[in-house]
């Protein structure tokens, strides 16, 4: 299995595109990131942007580093997106994925992508309103995979999360999704299953399992976001960590039984802005060691 790394580790901490590829390459000895837009955000003004990409575009290609893609990162995930109950804030939305895709092809990440968008809890509430804004951001999607396509991207991401204002929360809504985009999308639209998502116990259940995602929506799944949790929350713990749970080996055994080796598998950490740059480096340190060890676990058993 390819094992790869969110930049979302970096954040505030290491923008500079020399340092974290140095980080990644040199420290973690690993050759993959998904690169996230907290680090360069689409909506700044493009000339500088544009400045900007290269940079990450020539410090990736220096290190010997492939951007597998581009994430939404967490700033534009606190917004409505394409489910704004506003048509002005879902214009904005459209315009972001506009400006999200040009970003991707700039830094020269293939796809991009995340969540699409939130409900507002009145919208949620209202079963007319909810299948109105459903159908809009079918087209929006359409539109987003237009917009990828003329970027030169060959994959539109989707993340499914944990929250039932947001579309898709299930693996049902998921394969709704798809059904409902099929054949009409410029793009492919590929999975973003992250395992904190996918076993939230409070919303899917103490039985929920990783089968229950990986079969069904196995064709579909362009990459898997690896993170320690414990089951009840989105954590975004490193390893070792006394509150998380999850276990790296068992995780891949699932995954190479379900035939999905050849899917990337991204490190994705999240930190206190105010833990201490040591302390977070050296949990980016340990975590990636843990991850190489339970893939290297998980790959004894035989296949099933």
């Amino acid at each position: 299995m390819e094992l790869g790394i969110n930049l979302s580790f970096a954040l505030k901490r290491w923008p500079e595109p020399e340092r974290w590829a140095s980080i990644v390459r040199e420290d973690l000895g690993l050759e993959l990131v998904q690169f996230t837009f907290d680090l360069l955000d689409p909506w700044w003004p493009q000339r500088e942007r544009r400045i900007m990409a290269e940079r990450v575009r020539r410090a990736a290609a220096d290190a010997g580093i492939t951007i597998h893609s581009a994430q939404l990162g967490l700033a534009w995930y606190t917004y409505n997106g394409l489910l704004h109950p506003d048509p002005a804030g879902r214009q904005i939305a459209r315009q972001w994925w506009q400006r999200a895709a040009e970003t991707a092809a700039e830094i020269g990440a293939p796809a991009a992508g995340g969540p699409l968008g939130a409900l507002s809890a009145a919208d949620a509430a209202d079963p007319t309103t909810r299948d109105e804004r459903y159908a809009a951001m079918l087209e929006e999607a359409v539109i987003a995979s237009e917009v990828a396509a003329a970027a030169g991207l060959q994959a539109l991401l989707i993340e499914p999360t944990p929250l039932p204002r947001e579309i898709p929360h299930t693996i049902a809504g998921a394969q709704q999704l798809v059904a409902d985009l099929r054949g009409r999308t410029a793009v492919p639209i590929r999975w973003v299953l992250d395992v904190g998502h996918a076993l939230y116990r409070p919303l899917y259940g103490n039985d929920v399992s990783l089968e229950d995602w990986l079969l069904p929506l196995h064709d579909d799944i362009g990459l898997i976001h690896l993170q320690n949790h414990d089951f009840q929350s989105d954590a975004h713990w490193g390893w070792p960590d006394d509150r998380g749970v999850y276990d790296v080996a068992s995780f891949v055994r699932t995954v190479r039984q379900a035939s999905l080796a050849d899917v990337p598998i991204v490190i994705e950490l999240f930190y206190p802005f105010e833990m201490a740059d040591d302390a977070v480096l050296a949990s980016v340190h340990t975590t990636v060691r843990h991850c190489r060890e339970g893939l290297a676990d998980g790959a004894i058993a035989p296949d099933v």
